[in-house]
């Protein structure tokens, strides 16, 4: 039932943040830029992102074995959803990634099957689904 994909870096599959930072340490990202260690900005804070990340590389599998997250994308569809309804059951979602629900998902339909979310990362659903799951998103 459960499809999950990894996820690669791409346009379309990112979240934009903001992040400050001091001048100091902005002139010494655009000294490296400007020398060609770097194409630009972003890149430079991509490749830091990315050491840190695999700096910490065992915490974080242990934290989501620990933690029984789904790791990639994770999308609910409506069909699921009725299936999960029909059998009396309810789900508890933990998701470190991306976790989708369908739009033709009703937000009836995600309160009465959705007992719990918690995502780290990003959550998308429409408007209304995310309203009615707003005291179960954690």
């Amino acid at each position: 039932m459960a499809e999950i994909h990894r996820l690669r870096d791409r346009a379309g599959d990112s979240e934009k943040i903001t992040v400050n930072v001091g001048y100091v340490d902005l002139g010494h990202i655009d000294l490296l830029v400007r020398e060609g260690f770097y194409s630009n900005r972003t890149d430079f804070i991509r490749t830091a992102i990315r050491n840190q990340l695999a700096t910490h590389s065992d915490a974080i599998k242990q934290s989501i074995v620990r933690n029984m997250l789904e790791l990639g994308l994770r999308h609910f569809s409506r069909t699921e959803l009725e299936a999960v309804k029909a059998a009396g059951r309810m789900l508890r979602i933990q998701v470190l990634g991306l976790a989708t629900i369908a739009e033709d998902v009703t937000p009836e339909l995600a309160r009465d099957t959705i007992e719990s979310i918690t995502v780290l990362g990003a959550l998308q659903a429409s408007p209304p689904v995310k309203a009615a799951l707003s005291d179960r998103i954690g």
